[in-house]
């Protein structure tokens, strides 16, 4: 059932430069979708699949926006080739902040990456010899896509936001596959595990720190690639870009569509986006301030959670993905040795 959604999601997106109603401000509002898509699937893989908060993912995409930014005026380098370096510097960051912090749990680990953020929104602001501060990084250059051998009656069709457009339907279709590959495998299955109950997790064998710091470089990682093609589309970057609210938004994004499951992403993302759109044109109508769209937020998001606490999709349950004797062990473990379940081995 997956695989037709998506397959109809891929057709969908393909044909739509081409509908009639469609125009450049249409793309640009579902280019922006897709660049979500690709954030809440990567943050997904923290909360939904570990059951980690991480408050600071926005840090993760800004490193690799400007990843890209300098790589591309300085040394002028192909987009191709900056997106698996940003994949890679998010990995390293990822891992270099995962390694020591995640032994944490809850609230503790939530205010870490909280800090982190908070750090990489500073260093940009400060180091003005390098990022040039609050003055931004202009002169990015757009992403060279080489469509010379194409019949020149064709390239109306990659004028204006199309080109983009077709550019993030490739790198969400390619997110989405890796993550579906990943969610399906031995390394999945761990992550489920370890988000069900540690101690029976541990008690199988999975070291626990190994894959939760795992997880957190690969999310890095695809965070960092949506930053790189973000800073390659939108051709400017500012540090007041990457601030906490960014965050908040993508992980409202996960949360909306359902824990877990990387089709609730991608439901979040079209919500949250589509939502702020509206806000935007219509508050200035009402004669309302842009910051009551943050209130709008807030009640739509209680209103949805009312009618559905886990999500338009909730999380896989437990049984499909983890063992039933390693939850029904878990259990027993965590009833002898009680508090003792949310410790690192």
């Amino acid at each position: 059932m997956q695989r037709k959604l998506f397959l109809v999601f891929l057709i969908a997106a393909l044909i739509y430069p081409l509908a009639p109603f469609s125009n450049d401000y249409l793309l640009h509002v579902m280019t922006l979708v897709m660049v979500y898509m690709v954030l809440a699937m990567g943050l997904n893989i923290v909360p939904g699949f570990c059951g980690l908060l991480d408050l600071g993912y926005v840090g993760f995409f800004g490193i690799g926006a400007y990843t890209s930014g300098l790589l591309t005026v300085h040394y002028g380098m192909s987009f191709w080739l900056i997106v698996p370096l940003a994949a890679a510097n998010g990995a390293l960051w990822g891992t270099l902040l995962g390694a020591p912090t995640l032994r944490l749990t809850g609230d503790y680990f939530a205010i870490v990456t909280f800090g982190f953020s908070e750090l990489v929104v500073l260093f940009l602001t400060n180091e003005i010899w390098l990022t040039r501060g609050p003055l931004g990084l202009p002169g990015i250059e757009p992403v060279s896509l080489n469509l010379e051998f194409l019949n020149p009656d064709w390239f109306w069709y990659f004028d204006g936001e199309a080109p983009y457009f077709y550019l993030a339907v490739i790198m969400v279709a390619c997110v989405y596959f890796l993550l579906k590959r990943v969610e399906d495998s031995r390394l999945g299955r761990a992550w489920f595990a370890i988000r069900e109950d540690p101690l029976a997790a541990a008690s199988c064998g999975v070291n626990i720190l190994n894959y939760k710091v795992i997880a957190f470089a690969i999310s890095a990682a695809i965070g960092a690639v949506g930053g790189s093609f973000f800073a390659r589309w939108h051709l400017f970057l500012s540090p007041d870009m990457f601030k906490f609210w960014e965050s908040f938004l993508v992980l409202c994004m996960v949360v909306l569509g359902g824990l877990g499951n990387l089709r609730g992403a991608l439901i979040g993302a079209v919500i949250m986006v589509t939502l702020g759109e509206v806000l935007r044109e219509m508050l200035p109508v009402l004669g309302l301030p842009p910051e009551t769209r943050f209130l709008a937020y807030g009640l739509v998001m209680v209103f949805i959670m009312r009618f559905k606490p886990a999500g338009f999709f909730p999380a896989i349950a437990s049984s499909s993905k983890t063992n039933p004797q390693l939850v029904a062990l878990g259990k027993r473990l965590s009833q002898t040795y009680g508090g003792a379940s949310g410790s690192d081995s």
